[in-house]
C-alpha cells in the first residue's frame, strides 16, 4: 500500500472529502510552497476557504487556479459565490461574463448575471 504522505494533494483531497476542513487547512497551508502553481491544489485550498465561510480568502487561490487553466467554470462559478458572500457585484457580473465568453449556454451564469444586472439597474 502507497502511503498518502507521498502524495500530498490526494491526503488533502481526502481530508475535505471526510469533512475534515479546518484539518485539511492547516495541512493545505503547510504544503503551500511545493504546490504553488499546481491547479488541483490551488482549487482545493480555495473550496475549503469557501467552505468554511471565508470567501475573501477564497478568492485569490480561484483567481491562481483560474490562471492557469481558463476555461475551469467550475472555478469560475465558486470565485463567483465568494464574490457575492462578500457583496462584490462587480467581481461576481465579471465572473459570469467570463463563464459565457467560454460557453454561452451556461444557464446558471445567464440566469445570475441577468440577476444581478437587474439589481445593479434598480440600486
Amino acid at each position: 500500500m502507497v502511503s498518502l504522505f507521498k502524495y500530498p494533494k490526494r491526503r488533502l483531497r481526502n481530508m475535505v472529502k471526510n469533512g475534515q476542513y479546518a484539518e485539511a487547512l492547516d495541512y493545505g497551508t503547510s504544503i503551500e510552497s511545493d504546490f504553488a502553481e499546481d491547479h488541483d491544489y490551488l482549487f482545493i485550498m480555495g473550496s475549503i476557504h469557501y467552505i468554511l465561510e471565508e470567501p475573501r480568502r477564497a478568492i485569490p487561490y480561484f483567481d491562481k487556479a483560474i490562471s492557469l487553466q481558463h476555461s475551469d467554470i467550475e472555478a469560475l462559478m465558486l470565485k463567483t459565490n465568494s464574490h457575492l458572500a462578500v457583496k462584490d457585484i462587480e467581481g461576481a457580473i465579471a465572473c459570469c461574463m467570463y463563464i459565457l465568453k467560454l460557453d454561452p449556454d451556461h444557464r446558471d451564469a445567464r440566469s445570475l448575471l441577468n440577476d444581478l444586472q437587474n439589481h445593479t439597474r434598480s440600486s
